[in-house]
């Protein structure tokens, strides 16, 4: 599984820019990403989505750190995994939101979980 940087609205004029890139999970799979810094008040405006904690390399590539879902209250479930993700140095939030439902989200979790991310599910 991996990031593969996507190009985004920063060339447009008069339109803000929008962080998005896309992780390739195992399955081949292709999952769309906003990238946000990993701030905890976010998490109560982030919705039902598939939350990715991330930190990179000197070089600029993606490190997945820690992953999870994030239901109907993203706070309460995700305060303390927000935490453990920054203390293994995790400073994005990539945040894919165009599951249908917990159990399709639970599936792309399964799909995007590798070696360095098992058991970091909140």
């Amino acid at each position: 599984m991996r990031e593969e940087r996507l190009r985004s609205t920063a060339g447009l004029r008069g339109t803000p820019a929008l962080t998005l890139s896309a992780w390739r999970g195992h399955s081949g799979r292709r999952y769309v990403v906003g990238v946000h810094d990993l701030v905890e008040p976010d998490l109560a405006e982030m919705g039902e989505a598939v939350v990715m904690a991330v930190r990179r390399d000197a070089a600029g590539v993606a490190e997945l750190v820690a992953l999870s879902t994030a239901g109907e209250t993203p706070r309460e479930r995700l305060q303390n995994w927000v935490a453990r993700a920054r203390n293994s140095g995790a400073t994005e939030m990539h945040v894919h939101r165009l599951a249908e439902d917990e159990s399709e989200r639970r599936a792309i979790v399964a799909d995007l979980d590798g070696p360095a991310t098992t058991g970091t599910q909140a």
